[in-house]
């Protein structure tokens, strides 16, 4: 079928003209399907009066909703708006209405439903879909129902739309009165923010530099009131406060925490300081005490004097322990020095007695008359207790002179019978036997009517003597023979080291020894000495090396103690105690080193070493005490430093000097070494720490001043001169800038002057335009008196008679005296010099507006520019002054007549019009 006829038999809802379809829209009925498919059709149509009478036809706004967003149209919302905003017949009721709204998210329909919907609660469930600030703000401004308006009010929360609202809301004075109440909230509550940000930021500045000081008595409530007042504050710090917060924090409890441990370790070398020197009073007084003991008791034994070297030799070497750490003062040292001399000087008796003991025994048993020789040779100090070997020669010497000045005491006689009767209970026979020679000697002096019961108890007692002597030898038989055959094996022994052998032969020989006379035969004897002495030739290389050594040793020990005697003679007064330590135990490894010895040198040369040892101990503990007191002193400076008035620089240099003079001196002891270290370290670390916190504070200060003079760069960059009036404006700045310098050297700061020259340089042009276009507006002021004396210049050149301009009111000086000037030239003058002046006028103006002059003009120009740089030889030039001047000539040139001037005066207007333009 052709066009034609598809045309002509197609419905009338598909004709081509817009006016049949609309008036076919009246017949299609929307309940049919095929009429409905038209209607949906019809409502796309190109067509707005078709589409709008096609949609008209639907009263179920859900089909409409459907086509949202695929077939918009002005038509489609204007009938979505009217079925759901129920202002049609044939509306849905509310509650579908209700529903509809919560899928519909087209803005502007919301907004036309919160407008022009039907019922209250249809507009509120709209307005909710809504959170466009713009929107909210004018339906609060312009929705017909409060209910609405205030809904749509208490939504508005940003300071700009609260502004606007309670600007604009003139409908509604609730809604004013709330939006200026909530702003008000609003602008408390961030000045309230503000302040407390202010207050967070001052503690932190507060806090971090309180972090970098040093302790000192109120550093720890400081701390704790800046903590206190930071948890005050109500508002929520940033992370980057709270970070700073806490690293601060940190800080400063380290500082309290290494304050408190250099206090307890400081307490605690103290407390040890203390114990040391406690333990000296213990060891001086043990000393003291060993010595009174030995001397309050009766006798001295040897045990006695083994005690006494035991106490000193393990009492001297708790006291060089004591000495290595901590020095002893100097009564101490006094008191164990006279305590040591003292326990050598009964060591060097019993020496002595030890030495002469056989010689006396000797002199006991055979000759008497050599007990004094032996007992000058002994020389025992008098305030000690003699040992039994002395107190028996005494006595023995004692009881001779009695006899020869006195009749003898048989009271005496009795006791020493009693006291040999103890003797034999005990079992001491070598004691005995001395005692029963010598009562039998003194009772045999005695008359013989004297003797009587004294001999007989003495015979009875020798005979108990008899016995126990037997009994002695009939024990000691067994061990003699078991003795020999032991000496005899060894001496047939040619397996066992020599060293083995000669230990194994002096215990035996040391054995044979003890037992005296016991058991004892010329065969036996002869046996035990004949094994001794094969034994001796077999060892004889082995004694001969052994010999070798121990004089090599003795001779090692006696070149070691003369090294240290010359050392102790001749102390070197900077001598290092470490050094001195360290020679002392070297030597004393060496000694040990260098063992044994001859016997018969051994003890003298320990004697002496141990002298020497304390001698050197007394010069260790000496110079460690001089070093202690010097470096007490450099801590009396350190403090003395921290009081003092002085840059921090030079108080760091100072302090580092103190240094290099602590380390100078050496160690003192070794824990008196560590708290004055500690000390002095302490005080160090707060010079620099003063010094930092110093440093900071000049990086504090000149950020701050870089900041101002950036936000001056970034004020200025931004200001613009309006008037001549703002050079004040500029000057107080640039003597801001002045104020702030000198600027922290850096580029930054470099870039920042280079940046405020360049500003200043842009604003002063801009100032000495603004003036020159102030000069060029009296030109305007100016004119219509210029007029006033053209005209009178030409009625006085026309009709011969001069009259005077009046002068106006309110004229700069200069300007009147141009003008009583140019009354003057008018009687005077030439009007052909007025002329030229005038033309030269013409072309300086021209020069200062930067306009180009004719060519008739370029003698002038050139006479112009001679003129203006021989009056502005050697200064900047001033174009506002200048252009002041040539006003003022302007004025007083004349006269004039009036078609010269009209000839120039438009030229004057249009070069005045150029320079104020420019400016503008």
């Amino acid at each position: 079928m052709s066009g034609f006829f598809r045309r002509f038999f197609a419905p009338r809802w598909q004709h081509r003209d817009p006016s049949v379809r609309h008036a076919a829209i009246a017949q299609l009925d929307i309940h049919k399907s095929a009429d409905r498919h038209a209607l949906e059709r019809l409502a796309h149509d190109e067509d707005a009066s078709v589409r709008r009478e096609a949609l008209a036809q639907f009263e179920d706004p859900s089909t409409l909703l459907e086509w949202l967003g695929t077939h918009d149209s002005p038509e489609l919302q204007a009938r979505l708006t009217q079925l759901l905003s129920g202002s049609v017949p044939g509306a849905p009721p509310l509650k579908q209405r209700l529903d509809l709204l919560d899928t519909l998210n087209d803005r502007d329909l919301l907004v036309q439903l919160v407008e022009t919907g039907d019922n209250q609660e249809l507009r509120l469930a709209a307005l909710d879909k809504l959170d466009d600030e713009a929107t909210l703000i004018q339906q609060a401004r312009d929705n017909g129902i409060a209910v609405v308006r205030h809904a749509a009010a208490e939504r508005v929360s940003s300071t700009a739309g609260l502004q606007r609202l309670a600007r604009e809301a003139r409908r509604d004075k609730i809604v004013t009165r709330k939006a200026r109440e909530r702003l008000q909230r609003q602008r408390a509550d961030a000045a309230e923010t503000q302040a407390q940000q202010a207050a967070r930021q001052r503690l932190l500045d507060a806090l971090e530099a309180h972090a970098l000081h040093a302790w000192e008595p109120l550093y720890g409530a400081r701390y704790r009131h800046l903590v206190r007042e930071w948890e005050a504050l109500t508002d929520s710090p940033s992370d980057d406060q709270e970070r700073r917060f806490q690293e601060a924090s940190q800080r400063c409890r380290k500082t309290l925490s290494d304050h408190e441990t250099e206090g307890h370790a400081q307490h605690q070398a103290i407390q040890r300081h203390d114990e040391a020197a406690r333990t000296r009073e213990a060891l001086v007084e043990a000393l003291e005490d060993a010595v009174a003991s030995l001397k309050q008791a009766s006798q001295l034994t040897h045990q006695d004097i083994d005690s006494l070297r035991a106490q000193q030799r393990l009492h001297g070497e708790r006291w060089l322990a004591l000495s290595d750490h901590y020095p002893p003062e100097e009564d101490i040292q006094t008191r164990y020095a006279d305590a040591q001399a003292a326990c050598q000087h009964i060591g060097d008796a019993w020496e002595r007695a030890s030495t002469q003991a056989q010689v006396l025994e000797a002199a006991l048993r055979d000759d008497h008359a050599a007990i004094d020789d032996c007992l000058a040779r002994i020389d025992w100090p008098h305030d000690l207790p003699p040992t039994p070997l002395i107190h028996e020669a005494r006595q023995l010497r004692h009881a001779e002179k009695a006899d020869e000045t006195t009749p003898v005491d048989l009271s005496a006689l009795r006791t020493d019978l009693d006291k040999l009767e103890s003797q034999l209970d005990r079992g001491t026979l070598k004691t005995a036997s001395r005692l029963h020679r010598q009562l039998r000697q003194r009772i045999d002096a005695l008359p013989s009517a004297s003797r009587g019961d004294l001999e007989a108890r003495l015979k009875r007692l020798g005979a108990r003597l008899a016995e126990l002597r037997d009994w002695r030898g009939f024990v000691a038989g067994p061990k003699r023979t078991q003795l020999i055959e032991s000496i005899e094996a060894l001496a047939e022994d040619n397996e066992s080291p020599d060293a083995e052998r000669d230990r194994r032969h002096r215990q035996l020989v040391k054995e044979w020894a003890a037992l005296g006379d016991a058991a004892a035969t010329a065969e036996l004897s002869q046996r035990f000495r004949s094994a001794s002495q094969r034994i001796h030739a077999a060892l004889n290389d082995w004694y001969q090396e052994r010999d070798a050594t121990r004089t090599r040793n003795l001779e090692a020990r006696e070149a070691l103690c003369e090294q240290l005697e010359e050392l102790i003679a001749q102390p070197n007064a900077q001598a290092d105690p470490d050094v001195l330590r360290q020679i002392r135990d070297r030597a004393r490894e060496q000694w040990q080193q260098f063992s044994p010895v001859p016997r018969e040198h051994a003890k003298p040369l320990g004697q002496r070493f141990g002298h020497i040892r304390h001698e050197l101990q007394t010069l260790i503990d000496r110079r460690a005490n001089e070093i202690g007191e010097a470096k007490r002193g450099l801590i009396a400076e350190a403090e003395a430093l921290m009081e003092a008035d002085m840059p921090s620089s030079q108080r760091t240099e100072s302090a580092k000097a103190l240094q290099s003079r602590w380390r100078e001196l050496g160690r003192a002891a070794k824990g008196e070494e560590q708290m004055l270290w500690r000390h002095f370290r302490g005080l160090c670390d707060r010079i620099f720490a003063a010094r930092e916190a110093e440093r900071e504070n000049r990086a504090q200060k000149a950020q701050a001043r870089l900041d101002s003079m950036q936000t001056l760069i970034d004020r200025f960059d931004a200001w613009q001169p309006q008037r001549a009036d703002d050079r004040e404006t500029l000057e107080s700045a640039v003597r801001d800038a002045e104020a702030l310098e000198p600027l922290p050297g850096g580029r930054r700061s470099e870039g920042m002057r280079r940046r405020w020259q360049g500003i200043v340089r842009a604003r002063r042009e801009r100032l000495a335009q603004l003036v020159l276009a102030e000069q060029a507006e009296r030109w305007t002021r100016l004119r219509p008196l210029l007029d006033a004396h053209v005209d009178a210049d030409d009625a006085a050149l026309r009709d011969g008679q001069s009259a005077d301009v009046a002068l106006p009111e309110d004229m700069p000086q200069d300007l009147r005296d141009a003008h009583v000037a140019r009354n003057t030239a008018r009687r005077e003058g030439n009007s052909e010099t007025a002329n030229h002046e005038l033309n030269r006028l013409v072309v300086q103006v021209a020069l200062l507006a930067d306009e180009p002059v004719a060519a008739q003009e370029e003698p002038l120009r050139l006479e112009v520019q001679v003129a203006r740089l021989n009056n502005g030889l050697g200064q900047a030039p001033q174009p506002d002054r200048e252009l002041a001047e040539v006003l003022r000539q302007l004025l007083e040139t004349g006269p004039i007549a009036s078609d010269a001037w009209a000839s120039r005066v438009t030229r004057f207007d249009a070069l005045f019009g150029v320079i104020a333009q420019r400016v503008a």
